[in-house]
């Protein structure tokens, strides 16, 4: 946690921030996502996620978007995160490269977008999803945490927690960002909402930017929905009352 004085309004937008983790354990290497063989169904995942998006008057974005009167590209730089970021590797970076390069041809994660009666919009797997597979890349304009003191938007993602506070940054997909922006969190207060968790959300050095990437963290099976604990660092997020 910060140790900086912040306004109440300011507490209260901390508390509508999701948080990436920033550590983990040495593990195995990240693997990209497999899409779907059948282009029907590739169509049909794009088509899900489209309709979320347009039904929240989003554009689609794979990446950091940089807009005048926020946050310029230079000031997301690893080097400024308080206590260090870890390192993505170069098998790691290559395995992301190759997500993005996938996306771009049309090949989606084989994913769907489902509204819920009770969770609102929600991820479900359209074919398994093998344990450390690269699931997506939180995307949005960024934007410097103090601008967004006075913003309802429950999507922010802590992207850079820098030694100077002026300079931590956060992702806001409200007006742009991709299906990383509609999965859904866990109940931290309930065993059963933990059991729940299938990905993590952590921070990387890529190339020494700031990047924030979901990542499957066991098997995950056709028709299961994807959860994450929005509280993986900073614990401020209310989760008592999701599902």
């Amino acid at each position: 946690m910060s140790s900086f004085p912040l306004s109440s309004c300011f507490q209260d937008s901390r508390k509508r921030r999701r948080r990436s983790l920033v550590y983990q354990k040495k593990r195995r290497r990240l693997l990209p996502f497999i899409p779907s063989a059948d282009p029907t169904q590739r169509l049909k995942q794009m088509g899900t996620l489209a309709s979320a998006l347009t039904a929240l008057h989003m554009q689609f974005s794979d990446d950091l978007t940089y807009l005048p009167g926020m946050a310029p590209p230079s000031a997301n730089q690893a080097k400024f995160e308080q206590g260090g970021m870890q390192v993505l590797s170069k098998e790691d970076i290559e395995s992301l490269d190759q997500c993005r390069a996938m996306c771009k041809r049309g090949e989606c994660p084989p994913l769907l977008v489902v509204f819920d009666s009770c969770e609102g919009f929600t991820v479900e797997a359209d074919d398994q999803i093998k344990d450390l597979t690269i699931i997506a890349e939180y995307s949005g304009d960024v934007d410097y945490i103090k601008n967004r003191e006075h913003d309802d938007c429950d999507s922010m993602m802590t992207l850079l927690l820098a030694r100077d506070p002026s300079k931590s940054l956060v992702i806001c997909p409200d007006k742009r960002g991709n299906i990383a922006r509609f999965i859904s969190g866990i109940n931290n207060h309930t065993l059963d909402g933990k059991k729940k968790q299938n990905c993590k959300c952590v921070r990387y050095n890529v190339n020494g930017e700031c990047r924030v990437i979901l990542v499957a963290t066991r098997d995950i099976a056709k028709g299961e929905k994807l959860y994450y604990d929005y509280n993986g660092y900073e614990h401020e997020y209310p989760t008592q009352h999701f599902v």
